[in-house]
């Protein structure tokens, strides 16, 4: 058995809605197969469930049966209260990832959220997953649950399965992504005597009280270990704005609770393999980033100038990114600033239109695109100067991470992992890699903007603070450290519960 660091490999089981390249919603589907395969680069056994969508061809992906005609308990009374599932397993992906099969709730629908049953769906899987253990001849020691779609994992292992020989020894981590959902309702609207507790027992599949259950909370209460994307927003959700209601809760058990950041993939985030820029660099020749920046401010029809300072941004056009703030300081900047930004992105309509009337009024300087296009993101961060981020809120963020590995400065407000990522600049000690402003205030963010715009004249501390962007470490490998800290404190934890 391969050791690490004088502890044997473990086995790790992540159970998710989404994984690439099978099934991709949103970031989600990125961090488990990333995480799950940095880790297995650091000799872990690691393996993916998701469900089985109309989507995924199962001869294209040249499957394999690993259980037939498993029943799955739905713990609704009568005669035959189950669910009938296939497990199968992609012999060729390079994390090992089993999909759950169900006729009705997977295989005859082609997207992966958006259905008024998929509570249903989302308790299947965590029900299945637990199913397909007790019977499957591999056991993890560790099971990581990934949102609120899977937060019934460690409610189910610590109360239905409690007493189970094997299910009962393994260890379970909940992996919060995005807090703002919770479950099939907005709680925030829920009647007081309609909350749940997170105490009640679970009911069955078909009973309408199932969708009312708030998921992520039950992840929270019953896990062994909680983590969140960055570590400051592991702190931040214990206050009130940004809990999301769960504060208390949080509060209670913060001494489980871990901030680890989302790493980014190195292969596809290099500006010296790239074969969406104009012009391959490294941190050793940023002089070349001059080529694209043309290239950049061409291709969005801008004047071609290197001198002047060219801001972009890579964002859902929403208030949480921040566009609020920008709709108040746009015409002051734009008006009084020497500077050009390019914004992509698709959102809201108010924000739409808000860039596209200042993009009439200032037609030189602010051009825009509300369509996603897969190149255009990594032309904006190896072209331009700055990346623009004022966001309200960001658990952990990926284009920071991404723009600064293209030599792209950040400007951003100092929460979440926008917090942990960057450094502000000193200007007399030449020190920090970003520009960084505290409070949710459009007059903090117009003079974070004027001073990486003064900054931007001085070329050589500019070249410097581009070089320190671009070799700081992001890597998944780094992050998959951190997190087999946390999985060797839920293991150690959990042997102490079972002594």
């Amino acid at each position: 058995m391969k050791k690490n660091n004088g502890r044997k490999k473990l086995k790790i089981l992540f159970v998710a809605t989404e994984a690439v390249p099978f099934a991709k919603a949103g970031g989600l589907g990125d961090v488990v197969y990333s995480l799950s395969l940095a880790l297995k680069k650091l000799g872990q056994d690691v393996r993916i469930i998701i469900p089985r969508y109309a989507t995924i061809d199962p001869e294209k992906c040249k499957m394999e049966t690993k259980i037939k005609e498993m029943k799955v308990p739905t713990d609704q009374p009568g005669d035959d209260p189950f669910l009938v599932c296939n497990v199968k397993k992609c012999s060729e992906s390079e994390v090992p990832t089993y999909f759950l099969e169900n006729q009705e709730y997977y295989e005859q629908r082609a997207n992966v959220y958006g259905y008024g049953d998929d509570h249903i769906r989302w308790a299947l899987l965590c029900r299945g997953v637990l199913e397909f253990l007790r019977s499957f001849h591999w056991k993890p020691d560790i099971i990581v649950a990934s949102d609120w779609q899977t937060g019934l994992v460690p409610n189910y292992l610590k109360t239905t399965y409690a007493n189970d020989p094997v299910l009962s020894k393994i260890a379970t981590i909940f992996a919060i992504h995005n807090l703002q959902y919770q479950g099939m309702c907005d709680f925030k609207f829920v009647q007081e005597t309609e909350r749940d507790s997170g105490k009640e027992p679970i009911p069955d599949f078909f009973n309408p009280r199932l969708a009312k259950l708030n998921w992520m909370l039950r992840g929270i209460i019953y896990s062994d270990i909680i983590t969140t994307v960055s570590p400051t927003y592991s702190q931040e959700i214990t206050t009130p704005e940004y809990g999301e209601n769960l504060e208390k809760i949080f509060g209670e058990n913060r001494e489980k609770l871990y901030g680890i950041l989302n790493g980014i993939d190195y292969g596809k985030n290099s500006p010296e393999n790239s074969s969406n820029i104009a012009n391959d660099y490294n941190s050793k020749a940023i002089e070349k980033r001059k080529e694209n920046k043309i290239y950049l401010q061409k291709k969005f029809g801008l004047e071609q100038n290197p001198n002047v300072f060219l801001v972009g941004m890579v964002s859902r056009l929403t208030e949480q990114k921040g566009f609020d703030l920008i709709e108040k300081i746009v015409d002051p900047i734009f008006k009084n600033l020497p500077l050009q930004l390019v914004c992509l992105g698709d959102g809201e309509s108010r924000y739409k239109e808000m860039i596209s009337k200042a993009s009439e009024k200032f037609p030189d300087k602010i051009k825009y695109f509300f369509e996603f296009d897969v190149d255009l993101p990594r032309i904006i961060f190896g072209g331009a100067d700055a990346f623009l981020m004022p966001s309200k809120f960001e658990p952990c963020g990926l284009t920071q991470m991404q723009a600064m590995r293209h030599g792209c400065i950040p400007i951003a407000r100092k929460t979440g992992g926008l917090a942990d990522t960057i450094s502000d600049y000193d200007p007399k000690k030449n020190k920090g890699d970003g520009f960084v402003f505290q409070d949710y205030d459009p007059m903090d963010l117009f003079i974070a903007i004027i001073k990486a715009q003064t900054c931007f004249s001085f070329s050589k501390e500019w070249k410097q603070m581009v070089k320190r962007a671009m070799k700081k470490d992001f890597s998944w490998k780094k992050s998959a450290l951190e997190y087999l800290k946390v999985f060797w404190q839920a293991i150690d934890k959990k042997n102490k519960v079972n002594q």
